[in-house]
């Protein structure tokens, strides 16, 4: 580990939609009343065209702003739930973020610590390396996981230098303690009883890695300003952390209440909504828990204003959501009549893919080196030229370009998971222009001349090959106030 290292960035990602815990009850409430206890709240939920690779994309992303990219050579990417056994996922990432073809990539999985242990490892590296961390778990009808499980991501880059926060150690011990498990044919997880979780497992093994954590570092309990303890069951992080001598009152929100239990990604959601909160010179624990336990101390520094002045709010407000049938079949628990037009086969030829995979993936142009045209995608000729010259065009992103909208159509004849099928025509700053479909669209959110950002998305699925198809698609900007309801 280089002197003066640490985080140098953090961002997160979490859906706009918030289902309403109390919607989820009063669908289900024939059936386990008990569960009223927790159906206050609300819980974010990603859309159908989002999964942990689309999530750690914008993570990512938001991470990475004022950064040059071609400095990060490592990135991690941690799941439970990632989409493809066997293919890299944080490949995937890497294309769609433009990084160089030289950077080392990583699947991190088989626990919720996954991101944390990677963050550890990163800490303990010498490279700037981005770890990013996402989860979309399904869970069974009328479950209490189902009240409580949410979707997100979460990132952070590790190196040297102007560090928002300086790593000062940790501690990590592996413990084959099954609170909860699921089977790699199974789609959903089994917990055993909370009680034994939280005596047994929190209490035992992260409790007693936190005090180690401590006193290996030479560190009072009592110097610690914020305690990120991500323990999701009530009162436990408070009782953890008096335990170790910290004052209760430090442990941070769990974020339950407003965004819900977002897997392997909490850890460092919880993390990130705390730096936004922290001062210089406070000292930040980091505790997760998951066949064993991960504890990280950082001191936060004079350039976490900087950071913390371009990242949006980890708990900015959502858009109140109801659909519950919708959210049980963009999860695939709902098999509704998608009716004939949804009878496309949307095989994806690997050579194309392979051939084009900066356009696909990494939404790169072309910009004629002759006439200074702007087109997408990039093709031999260039439009606008006088003369037949071929092979003209240098590589032009457009993924992170402003757009403004054209024209556009909301489409209710053609098949969409999620209709009306908002498309149109977006001309983007600095020139360039294309059809692409809408994202996170709610009615009547579209006009002509509005800004637009694009955002990594699902395209389609081939539910006959199991592969799933990904592009880009533009979706409003909008102001913290806009996010939600007004």
């Amino acid at each position: 580990m280089k002197q003066n290292s640490g985080l140098l960035s953090y961002g997160t990602y979490v859906p706009r939609r918030r289902l309403q815990r109390s919607c989820i009850h009063d669908n289900n409430k024939w059936f386990a009343p008990g569960l009223g206890g927790l159906a206050k709240g609300e819980k974010a939920i990603s859309g159908w065209d989002e999964d942990p690779i689309t999530m750690a994309v914008e993570a990512g992303r938001n991470c990475v702003q004022s950064i040059d990219r071609a400095q990060i050579s490592a990135l991690s990417l941690s799941s439970t739930t990632l989409p493809f056994a066997d293919r890299s996922n944080s490949g995937v990432v890497k294309e769609a973020m433009n990084l160089t073809d030289s950077i080392s990539v990583s699947d991190r999985t088989g626990s919720l610590r996954a991101g944390t242990t990677a963050l550890l490892d990163a800490l303990h590296g010498d490279r700037m390396q981005l770890c990013l961390a996402a989860d979309r778990r399904k869970t069974k009808v009328a479950s209490a996981e189902e009240m409580t499980y949410a979707d997100a991501a979460s990132a952070f880059l590790v190196g040297s230098g102007d560090v928002i926060a300086t790593y000062l150690g940790g501690k990590s011990t592996s413990i084959d303690f099954v609170d909860h498990f699921r089977a790699t044919e199974s789609d959903y997880d089994y917990a055993w009883e909370a009680r034994f979780t939280r005596d047994e497992g929190y209490q035992k093994i992260l409790g007693v890695t936190i005090k180690e954590a401590l006193a290996s570092l030479n560190i009072d309990g009592a110097s610690i300003s914020h305690a990120v303890i991500a323990a999701p069951v009530r009162g436990v992080p408070q009782k953890l952390a008096k335990a170790a001598g910290i004052s209760p009152d430090v442990a941070a929100d769990t974020l339950a209440a407003t965004i819900g239990n977002t897997g392997a990604a909490h850890p460092l959601l919880m993390l990130a909504n705390t730096l936004q909160q922290a001062k210089p010179g406070e000292k930040i624990l980091l505790a997760s828990f998951g066949q064993g336990a991960d504890v990280m101390v950082f001191e936060a520094t004079e350039h976490l204003a900087t950071v913390n002045a371009r990242q949006a709010s980890v708990t900015a407000p959502g858009l109140a959501d109801t659909g519950y049938s919708r959210y049980l079949f963009h999860r695939g628990q709902l098999d509704i009549e998608k009716g004939m037009r949804a009878e496309l086969d949307e095989k994806q030829p690997g050579t194309s893919l392979a051939r084009d995979r900066k356009t696909v993936l990494g939404l790169i142009g072309g910009k004629c080196t002759k006439t200074g045209t702007v087109q997408f995608p990039k093709t031999e000729i260039s439009v606008n030229q006088n003369s037949r010259e071929t092979n003209t065009q240098e590589d032009y992103p457009f993924a992170d370009r402003t757009a403004k909208v054209l024209s556009f159509t909301a489409d209710r004849l053609a098949y969409s998971p999620d209709p009306p099928n908002y498309h149109g025509m977006i001309d983007f700053e600095g020139g360039g222009r294309m059809v692409v479909e809408f994202a996170d669209v709610e009615d009547n959110e579209v006009d002509v001349d509005i800004a637009m950002r694009m955002v990594f998305r699902i395209k389609s699925f081939d539910e006959l090959r199991g592969f799933r198809k990904y592009f880009w698609k533009a979706t409003p900007i909008r102001s913290v106030a806009q996010s939600g309801d007004e």
